[in-house]
């Protein structure tokens, strides 16, 4: 997830730049980077680390270049680098340039037919196929040669490309990775985020999927890459700059709550490509992998949640036995662990003190060990043998919500590695698994752009003084982290609990006044489920069930029902979450609490 602003017009384009790297810092800081259209051609300036680093770098560039490109980013493909910051450069003597969002799923392939035809990359990166695509297609038409290499390329991603025979223009294209453009007065922008340039202009036009945009003083050309020209109209944009921040959202957890089709389309990626796993990352061999005896998983919060989702689908398709702990607590037991152990550490913020205590310890015992982090450069990749990173972008809310459904989806690519290299489930049936997989953002944006009752669950339930969560199986995690949600954000004393469990103890919190949260989507556990939904009703509580499209059933013995789409049953946990995470903000903000920064809490928590 990175930020792109592309600029041509009347003015110096690096501060305008510059101005619009600030607004879109949130979406990366490993690296960043300008390409300024300079009348020798193009200069570039990158540098390591936030923005600050590259205004100290382009401080001594006086450019007056009235055309540029920049970009901040979160690293996917390579190290965080200068060489991997974007703008990247082709090798025709520099001549064209690229900014990228998004990932090239097929750039292997790519690359290896462009290194054959003689060029040069100097990137580990994947957009770097894109600057040479378009180099062997350029013939004079920057815009057609745009069109010939987005025929090319397979994905979900967002580009600008300069080059520097076109003074006055620049190119885009997207699919299914936001860019839209800005509409000044003798001034044209390009950029993910309207955020980038709110300060110069209000107007925008959208760019759709599959549509090629081409930029100058004057104005937007926009074509569709199959179809021919489109018409485009322009939008006013009514945000102030402090909505701006938020993309229009009232606040930032709002605003990753919606983000999260897009986190987990990067975190599936290149990683799953024409129904075949590629995980490379994992630094295992096939010996290896099926050499292995148990797994141990080790988090903290809303990532030992995930956690326990890993161990369902871990056990299910991998059949190896999985123990999902929490952190704190597994580093002080004198844990046994052996060579054929995987020891999996999960922390967004790679920084977690217990988890990379736990981590440091797992490697001392002779385990193998793999991170499962958002933060490429972070400790805990310093701290194990191998690293696979979710694709989330910063997170600011410190309740998270995008990173533990990307942390999912990562741990269901990871047991379908297993499971394939196992063989202890048919090929077949893993194609199938990953098709669902990869239908999963789509499935997650259909919730959110649909019509649920959670306002008027919210508005009846805010002032209620306690809140019980049940699931079972793989509901079991999705109630934990529902409940932590609640809790953390609208302080309201709540409990998450093995609805199987709950008649040995919690069932004697509950009357009339307790609303019951049960997460009831379709699987084999679901009569069980019922069943205990049952046993709360005879106590007067008032149910809140989470179940799947299609079931009327559950209208019988729920007060309410938020249906979320059909999926297979082990991948509903990144489904049936998002409800919750909804729920919770909504009571929260009745409550009038400040989601964004609950009380007592850190983002990123680096002490015991």
């Amino acid at each position: 997830m990175c930020g792109i602003i592309g600029y041509v017009g009347p003015r110096a384009a690096k501060p305008l730049l510059i101005q619009g790297l600030e607004r879109l810092e949130y979406r990366g800081y490993d690296s960043a980077g300008l390409a300024l259209l300079e009348d020798e051609g193009l200069d570039y300036v990158r540098a390591v680390g936030n923005l600050a680093k590259l205004k100290q770098a382009a401080k001594s560039n006086g450019s007056a270049s009235s055309t540029g490109l920049g970009h901040t980013r979160w690293a996917t493909h390579g190290r965080v680098s200068k060489e991997n910051a974007h703008p990247l450069a082709g090798c025709d003597g520099g001549k064209v340039a690229v900014v990228l969002n998004g990932i090239v799923e097929n750039y292997r392939e790519l690359k290896a037919s462009l290194v054959e035809d003689g060029h040069t990359f100097s990137s580990e990166t994947d957009a770097e196929t894109v600057v040479h695509l378009i180099e062997r297609h350029y013939d004079g038409n920057l815009t057609e040669a745009v069109r010939a290499a987005y025929r090319e390329l397979e994905g979900h991603f967002a580009f600008v490309v300069v080059h520097n025979e076109h003074p006055d223009e620049l190119v885009g294209a997207r699919i299914q990775c936001p860019l839209l453009v800005g509409v000044g007065e003798g001034e044209m922008f390009l950029a993910s985020a309207s955020t980038a340039f709110l300060r110069e202009t209000r107007n925008i036009q959208l760019i759709e999927d599959g549509e090629i945009v081409s930029i100058t003083p004057d104005g937007a050309v926009f074509t569709s890459v199959e179809e021919g020209p489109v018409e485009r109209s322009v939008i006013e944009v009514d945000w102030d700059d402090e909505q701006a921040e938020k993309s229009g959202y009232e606040t930032f957890m709002l605003k990753e709550i919606y983000e999260q089709p897009e986190g987990v389309r990067e975190t599936i990626g290149d990683r799953v490509r024409h129904g075949k796993l590629l995980l490379e990352e994992i630094g295992l061999s096939d010996k290896e992998i099926r050499n292995l005896r148990r797994i141990v998983i080790l988090a903290c919060g809303t990532s030992y949640h995930a956690g326990v989702v890993g161990r369902y689908v871990i056990e299910e398709w991998a059949r190896i036995p999985v123990e999902p702990d929490i952190a704190s607590e597994w580093r002080y037991r004198n844990p046994v662990v052996s060579k054929d152990t995987l020891v999996i550490g999960i922390s967004q913020s790679g920084e977690t003190a217990d988890v990379l205590a736990a981590m440091k310890l797992a490697r001392e015992k002779g385990a193998r060990t793999v991170a499962i982090t958002n933060h490429m450069g972070s400790q805990i990749t310093r701290e194990v043998d191998s690293v696979l990173y979710t694709r989330t972008g910063l997170e600011v809310g410190v309740a998270a919500s995008k990173t533990f459904t990307a942390q999912v989806a990562l741990l269901d690519l990871l047991a379908l590695k297993l499971a394939e290299v196992k063989r202890t489930i048919p090929p077949e049936e893993i194609e199938f698994i990953i098709d669902e997989l990869y239908r999963l953002p789509e499935k997650m944006q259909a919730f959110l752009d649909g019509d649920h009752p959670i306002e008027e669950i919210a508005q009846r339930h805010f002032e209620k003084p306690f809140f019980l969560y049940l699931g079972r199986h793989i509901g079991l995690p999705v109630a934990l982290e529902g409940a932590l949600k609640l809790k953390e954000i609208s302080y309201i004393p709540t409990e998450g609990y093995s609805a199987g469990e709950m008649k040995h103890g919690p069932i004697a919190l509950l009357d009339s006044e307790t609303p019951v949260v049960c997460v009831a989507t379709d699987s084999h556990v679901y009569d069980k489920v019922v069943s205990n939904i049952q046993e709360t009703r005879a106590r007067g509580a008032q149910v809140i069930a989470i179940a799947t499209d299609g079931n009327e059933d559950i209208q019988h013995h729920a007060d309410d029902v938020i249906y979320v789409p059909k999926t297979p049953a082990f991948l509903q946990a990144a489904l049936a979450i998002v409800p919750l995470q909804l729920l919770a903000y909504r009571i929260a903000r009745l409550k009038g609490m400040n989601v964004d920064q609950p009380r007592n809490l850190a983002k990123t928590v680096t002490v015991e």
